[in-house]
């Protein structure tokens, strides 16, 4: 309890320093969402909108009505869509980025650990050097290189896949393969490394002896000590798969939050950009701390402390 108090504590303090930087980075860029309207709208009418989001106000001000409103879970109007808020607008692409992350997250969990698990079994033979292969290019190859590739040949070329559009499932499958690309040869990688040396244990040795089969020596005891490492890599990663996919989602045309996101910043929509960054942050916290519960469910010898995380 006293962990979790103090995590919780933690939390908190953290999103609170990234409200705080995130609002004061944004408001030292010169001008303000109106600025380029300058030349067409008359000052009156500019000053009346400035007054409606509060932007007349002076920066503390300001920064205490943001967290007056936050405080209440109200993350305020959207200045780009004058009918939507930022909670609208966090609602509508939510499902749709989580959609995509979690396919995307199933492939690369899936994926790498195979990848992983088979290339440390045929170590130093043919199988090992392919699969680290196809990880060195995962890892290589940016996901805004990989998704026109996916484009070019499986929709433009080919005509396999539908894309630029968002609707049925056949329009996930190319946004998650090129999502999942980096994170599986990661996975992959770490779980090669660990399964590596997680063979080399004694109780691996005494479980052959015993007479287990080899894959059962592997599914009983080898997978389950060998993901712990992998594990700590899931915290960004489920957060950065879910609510993360700003390039990809732009590429594909998918009105999801990393979308919504990228046009807040071109547009300066201080509100959105303040609520999909705060979102995006307690998404990435909320799953680190849940990342560091589940070692004690994997590994029982695992100690949760409340002293020096």
């Amino acid at each position: 309890m006293k962990f979790i108090l103090k995590r919780l504590l933690t939390m908190l303090l953290t999103i609170w320093v990234i409200t705080t930087l995130t609002f004061v980075i944004m408001h030292t860029i010169p001008g303000d969402p109106f600025s380029s309207d300058s030349d067409v709208l008359p000052e009156e009418v500019l000053n009346n909108m400035r007054a409606k989001f509060n932007l007349d106000k002076p920066l503390p001000v300001q920064y205490v009505l943001y967290l007056k409103n936050l405080a209440s879970f109200d993350l305020g109007p959207s200045i780009e869509s004058e009918t939507r808020s930022v909670n609208t607008l966090i609602a509508e692409g939510l499902p749709v980025s989580a959609l995509l992350g979690f396919q995307a997250l199933v492939i690369a969990i899936v994926s790498g650990l195979l990848l992983g698990i088979i290339a440390s079994l045929f170590h130093n033979r043919t199988i090992d050097y392919a699969a680290m292969t196809i990880a060195i290019l995962g890892i290589s190859v940016p996901s805004f290189i990989l998704a026109p590739l996916l484009i070019k040949f499986f929709a433009v070329q080919w005509g396999m896949l539908p894309v630029a559009s968002w609707g049925t499932w056949k329009h996930t499958i190319l946004p998650s393969v090129a999502l999942a690309a980096g994170p599986l040869a990661i996975i992959a990688r770490f779980t090669r490394s660990s399964m590596l040396e997680v063979l080399k244990q004694n109780y691996m040795k005494t479980a052959d002896a015993k007479g287990l089969g080899a894959a059962g020596i592997v599914i009983k005891h080898g997978i389950r000590n060998a993901i712990i490492p992998v594990v700590s890599f899931m915290g960004p990663l489920v957060a950065h798969l879910l609510t993360g996919t700003f390039v990809i989602e732009k590429i594909f045309a998918i009105p999801g939050l990393g979308k919504y996101f990228v046009d807040s910043i071109f547009n300066r929509d201080y509100p959105v950009i303040l609520g999909t960054t705060i979102f995006f942050s307690v998404i990435l916290i909320v799953t680190l701390f849940l990342i560091d519960l589940s070692y004690r469910l994997i590994d029982p010898r695992i100690k949760l402390s409340s002293r020096g995380d």
